[in-house]
């Protein structure tokens, strides 16, 4: 969006205005933490890394202060300003997308211990393929659904909507193979386990990622569109059937 028309680019109040500016830096510099948690952890599933899998796991906290901090940013300008309209919908939007990326945050250190186990265990092939498909497009959603908020674009949040769907399908059948792998192999129950809860845990980034595509709509368009089924999809894509 060109800054010239974005309605939290101008204020009567400059130092109102720097404010609300300041909670959107916040929020994209912890969601730029939590991306790069997200992708750490694949990337230490995968090689094997048990210490890169320890460093995630151990910065949990990290994640939990960003937003502590800025809710309390929140709070403090609520009760300063009393906002209303776009402004008011911004710091709402913003608290709702702290609470999203803080759960993303515990999804990633969760993948770390689960992560953990299956190093220890002795890594096996078993499962990874649809890891890396799942967390490839988990992680360009969350990285797309972030960029949709620093550029208040409505287009690309909706496309993030769309892919939540087709998550939701690779995961599901994800499930089917590996429960039909340990009936057949009763010995792989342990790292299977694993590999299920990895996977249910990239599952749930993704809709974390939906939901913060949808605080993008509620900001600039101020339409809530959270269980309404009204996540229409871009022009030119596709409906799923």
């Amino acid at each position: 969006m060109d800054i010239a028309n974005d309605p939290h680019s101008q204020h009567i109040s400059r130092q109102f205005n720097q404010e609300l500016e300041s909670l959107k830096t916040q929020l994209l510099a912890m969601g730029g933490l939590v991306e790069r948690q997200i992708n750490e952890v694949i990337a230490a599933l995968l090689e094997g890394d048990f210490e890169a899998a320890e460093r995630v796991r151990d910065n949990d906290r990290e994640v939990n202060n960003f937003q502590l901090d800025i809710d309390d940013e929140c709070a403090h300008i609520l009760a300063r300003r009393q906002p209303t309209a776009s402004d008011l919908r911004l710091v709402l939007a913003v608290t709702r997308a702290t609470s999203d990326l803080e759960r993303m945050g515990d999804e990633a250190n969760k993948i770390a211990r689960h992560a953990l186990s299956l190093i220890e265990e002795g890594l096996t092939s078993r499962g990874f393929t649809e890891i890396r498909h799942i967390s490839t497009r988990v992680r360009d959603m969350v990285r797309n659904a972030l960029t949709a908020f620093a550029r208040m674009d409505v287009p690309m949040a909706r496309e993030v909507l769309g892919e939540d769907e087709i998550v939701d399908q690779d995961y599901q059948t994800a499930m089917r193979s590996l429960v039909t792998f340990m009936m057949e192999d009763p010995r792989s129950i342990s790292s299977v386990l694993n590999v299920m809860w990895i996977l249910r845990s990239l599952e749930r980034i993704g809709d974390h990622a939906d939901n913060l595509a949808e605080s993008v709509v509620y900001l600039v368009e101020g339409d809530d569109i959270r269980h309404s089924g009204n996540a229409s999809p871009s022009p030119g894509s596709t409906p799923t059937p």
